[in-house]
C-alpha cells in the first residue's frame, strides 16, 4: 500500500507545481507527518523533490522532472474503458479525442493489463438512455462550453418548463450535467442556483463579465443541491392504492417513485390475496392521470377526492370515444 501511495504522490505531483502538504494529506488520506516521510522516500529513490517552508510552501518536484510510470492496477485499467454516457462526447465534439486518448493509454498500459482492457470494451456497453425515450433534440453545447472554461457570464433565452415564451436571463454557470442523457447548465441566477434544462435555451451569448459565482462553491456541491429540490418536490397528496398481482411489477417499473414506505411483496400465485395495497404520494391531483395506464389493475381507494378526479377524467376519456367517430 505504501508503493501505491507513493506513485499517487508522485503523479499528483506532476499535474503542479507546487502543492501543499495539507492538501496532499487530504488527497492521500493520510496525516502531513507522513507527506514528509513520503517525500523522504521519494528523495531516496533518486526523485528530484523537495519542499518549501512558509506560508505559501508546499510539495513541488524540480522543473522539467517526469515519469512515464502509468502504475495503473489491471482493475484501474479496466475501468477506464467502460465508458459511460458515450453521447456525452459527441455533443462535446471529443468523440475522435477519446478514441485517441484511449489509444494513448492502451499502449502505455503494463503488457499484462493490455487484453483485460481491450475486452473490456468489447464486452461491457453503458447505453445512458432510458427504455423507449422519445427521441431528443440535438444541442448545441459550443456557446455554453466555452462559458463554462473561460469563466465568462452568459446571456440566455430560456423557456422553462410550461412557459409559454422564452424568457431572458443572464446567469452566472458553474459547469455542465449530463444526467439520463439530458444536458443541464447549473448556474447562478441573481445569486440564487438555478438548473437550466439545455434543449430548452433559445440563445446564448457570451458576455464579456467574468462570472460572479459565489466564493468557494463547486459545481459538485451546486448539483447536489438542485437534485435534492426536484427528487424532493413537495408531496401534499398521500393516497392509498391497491395493485393486482399480475401488473404489480409494472406498476413497480412506473411508478416506483411514489411510493412513501418500502414496496410491499407481490402476491404469489394461489395465494388468498390477488391485491397488494401500496401508500403513494403527490403534489396535486393533476399527478393522478398516469395511473390510469393501469387499468382495471390499479384502484385509488383513499381520499375521496383523487377517487372523484380518476373517475371524472376516466368519463371525459369514454365521452370521446364512445361517441361518433
Amino acid at each position: 500500500m505504501k508503493s501505491d501511495r507513493l506513485l499517487s504522490l508522485l503523479l499528483l505531483l506532476q499535474t503542479r507545481s507546487l502543492v501543499p502538504a495539507s492538501e496532499l494529506a487530504e488527497r492521500l488520506d493520510v496525516s502531513v507527518r507522513t507527506v514528509y516521510r513520503d517525500v523522504e522516500a521519494l528523495s531516496a529513490a533518486g526523485v528530484p523533490v523537495y519542499a518549501e517552508r512558509g506560508r505559501h510552501g508546499g510539495i513541488a518536484l524540480l522543473p522539467g522532472y517526469r515519469t512515464d510510470v502509468t502504475g495503473l492496477t489491471a482493475d484501474e485499467s479496466r475501468a477506464l474503458f467502460v465508458l459511460a454516457a458515450q453521447g456525452a462526447h459527441a455533443a462535446l465534439g471529443l468523440d475522435r479525442a477519446l478514441g485517441s486518448a484511449l489509444r494513448k493509454v492502451m499502449a502505455a498500459l503494463p503488457a499484462p493489463h493490455r487484453p483485460a482492457a481491450e475486452l473490456t470494451s468489447r464486452r461491457i456497453l453503458v447505453d445512458p438512455d432510458r427504455w423507449m425515450s422519445a427521441p431528443r433534440p440535438d444541442v448545441d453545447l459550443d456557446v455554453l462550453n466555452r462559458a463554462v472554461f473561460a469563466d465568462r457570464r452568459l446571456a440566455l433565452r430560456y423557456r422553462g418548463s410550461g412557459a409559454p415564451a422564452p424568457k431572458a436571463y443572464t446567469v452566472d454557470p458553474y459547469g455542465l450535467v449530463v444526467k439520463a442523457g439530458v444536458w443541464y447548465l447549473v448556474a447562478d441566477h441573481e445569486g440564487e442556483p438555478r438548473l437550466f434544462r439545455v434543449d430548452r435555451v433559445h440563445e446564448a451569448e457570451l458576455l464579456d463579465a467574468p462570472v460572479g459565482r459565489r466564493p468557494g462553491v463547486e459545481l459538485a456541491e451546486v448539483w447536489e443541491l438542485l437534485r435534492t429540490r426536484v427528487e424532493r418536490r413537495p408531496a401534499d397528496l398521500a393516497v392509498t392504492a391497491r395493485v393486482h398481482r399480475d401488473r404489480y411489477d409494472r406498476f413497480l417499473r412506473l411508478h416506483g417513485d411514489r411510493l412513501t414506505t418500502p414496496p410491499p411483496p407481490r402476491p404469489s400465485e394461489g395465494a388468498d390475496a390477488e391485491w397488494t395495497t401500496v401508500e403513494l404520494a403527490f403534489a396535486e391531483l393533476g399527478e393522478l392521470r398516469p395511473l390510469l395506464a393501469m387499468g382495471a389493475s390499479l384502484e385509488v381507494l383513499t381520499p375521496p377526492a383523487a377517487r372523484a378526479y380518476l373517475a371524472e377524467v376516466a368519463a371525459e376519456t369514454v365521452a370521446l370515444y364512445g361517441g361518433r367517430p
